[in-house]
């Protein structure tokens, strides 16, 4: 099995706590998705899951899905 991948997507249109409480419910609802975490004040996702199991893009798809566009991503390498 292979390392968890983990990331911080810069999501502007994150402003309250329903942003938080949306994103986050969808996200973790998805296959491979160990952890997500919304941080309203600087705008973020952090995101670790299972490559194998579902891709960054499918993540990103969801949260646009819920109405967030995504800016831009940061991936931490091991």
């Amino acid at each position: 099995m292979a390392a968890p991948t983990h990331v911080v997507l810069n999501v502007p249109s994150i402003s309250c706590r329903h942003c938080k409480m949306a994103i986050e419910g969808a996200v973790a609802g998805l296959d491979g998705v160990a952890s997500v975490l919304v941080d309203v004040d600087a705008r973020s996702v952090d995101v670790v899951f299972d490559d194998e199991s579902v891709g960054r893009e499918r993540i990103e798809a969801v949260i646009g899905g819920e109405g967030y566009a995504v800016a831009g991503v940061h991936v931490f390498e091991d």
